[in-house]
C-alpha cells in the first residue's frame, strides 16, 4: 500500500530546483570532490547525525577517531561513532530495497548499544520530549508488516527517488521499527536511496542542515502525524536537501585532481581492465594529454598495472 501524501506546489517547485542544482553540479563535475573533501563531508553527516540524538562528540574527536588516536569522552558516544563510521563505509553494500539489508544495517549502527541490534521491535513504545509523549508507534506485531508494505513501496512504487526517499525517512520514524536508532536509521537509508541515482548524495552531508533545523525537523514531524500524511516533512526534507546542494555549489571551488579522478575511475570500474579511452570517455573535460598523464603517474605509484603498448595498451589496478 502506497504510504499516504499529497504533491503540493511547494514540492513541485523544490524538485524542480533540486533538478537544475543536480545538473549544474553534473556538468561541473563538484560530484568529483576532492578525496579530502568527501572524508570532511562524510565525518560532518556522521556528527552532525550523531548529534542530533545527543552525542557529544565534535567533528575533531571522530577525525582522531578515525585516525585512530585516542579520544577522551564517554565510551557510549565513543561506540556510536566507531558503529557509524562502519555503517557508512559499508554504504555500497546495502539494497535500499531490501528489508534485510536495512536490518544488517541496523545491527552495524546499534552494535553493543541495545539489546538485539538489527531486530525489529515487538513490544509497544512510545517518544517522549520533555515530560511530554509525542508520539506513540504501532503496536509491535503491526511493525512487520508495515516494514514489508514500506519496502514494497520502495521497490514497485512510481512515484520520484527524490520524493520515495523523504516519504521513506518519515515512515521509518512513524513506524518506529527499533527500540532506538530509528532517526539515524532513517536519515542514513534516505541517503541510501538517493545515491542509487545521485551518487552526488555518497558524501552531501544533508544531516549538517537537518541538525542547522533540528526544531523545524521535528516540527515537520509532528505536524505529518497530526495531519495523518507525510506531505510536511516532505516539503522539509527537500528544502534540506536544496539547501544542502546551493551549499555545495556556493562553497565548492576546489579543483579535481589527477588522484581524484583515477579514485573516482576506480570505484566505478573496480578490478575489470580498460584503455585510455574508456578513462575518457569518464573524464569528458580533460585532454588525451591529461589522461595520459593521469594513467602514467597512476603506474609510476603502483596502482595500475600496464600491458600492451601505444592504441592495444590495457590497464588494470593492482
Amino acid at each position: 500500500m502506497k504510504p499516504p501524501y499529497q504533491i503540493t506546489n511547494e514540492i513541485l517547485a523544490l524538485i524542480a530546483s533540486i533538478s537544475e542544482k543536480i545538473g549544474e553540479i553534473n556538468a561541473t563535475h563538484l560530484q568529483k570532490a576532492p578525496a579530502t573533501l568527501r572524508k570532511s563531508n562524510r565525518i560532518k553527516t556522521i556528527q552532525s547525525s550523531l548529534e542530533i540524538e545527543g552525542n557529544t562528540l565534535s567533528v575533531e574527536q571522530i577525525t582522531d577517531i578515525i585516525n585512530n588516536k585516542r579520544v577522551l569522552a564517554p565510551q557510549k558516544d565513543i561506540l556510536e561513532v566507531k558503529n557509524a563510521i562502519a555503517l557508512y563505509d559499508d554504504l555500497n553494500q546495502f539494497n535500499p530495497r531490501a528489508l534485510n539489508s536495512f536490518l544488517q544495517a541496523h545491527k552495524i549502527l546499534m552494535h553493543g548499544l541495545i539489546d538485539a541490534p538489527g531486530k525489529i521491535r515487538t513490544k509497544a513504545v512510545g517518544i517522549v520530549k520533555g515530560s511530554k509523549i509525542t508520539h506513540v508507534a504501532p503496536p509491535g506485531e503491526m511493525v512487520k508488516a508495515l516494514l514489508n508494505d514500506l519496502f514494497a513501496y520502495l521497490k514497485n512504487g512510481k512515484d520520484l527517488v527524490l520524493i520515495k526517499s523523504c516519504v521513506f525517512h518519515y515512515e521509518i520514524e512513524f513506524i518506529h521499527p527499533f527500540i532506538d536508532g530509528n532517526g539515524r536509521m532513517g536519515r542514513f537509508w534516505q541517503t541510501l536511496i538517493l545515491k542509487e541515482q545521485y551518487p552526488l548524495f555518497e558524501y552531501l552531508p544533508i544531516e549538517t542542515v537537518v541538525k542547522r533545523r533540528q526544531i523545524d525537523y521535528y516540527k515537520a514531524l509532528s505536524i505529518s502525524d497530526k495531519s495523518g500524511h507525510s506531505t510536511p516533512f516532505i516539503e522539509f526534507m527537500l528544502a534540506v536537501i536544496e539547501e544542502s546542494l546551493e551549499e555545495l555549489l556556493t562553497s565548492q571551488n576546489t579543483s579535481v585532481t589527477s588522484v581524484d579522478r583515477i579514485s573516482l575511475f576506480k570505484q566505478k570500474i573496480k578490478d575489470a581492465p580498460f584503455t585510455r579511452k574508456d578513462y575518457l570517455r569518464e573524464n569528458k573535460d580533460i585532454s588525451s594529454a591529461t589522461a595520459s598523464r593521469d594513467l602514467k603517474e597512476a603506474i609510476e605509484k603502483k596502482l595500475l598495472n600496464k600491458t600492451g603498448d601505444k592504441r592495444v595498451t590495457v590497464y588494470n589496478f593492482l
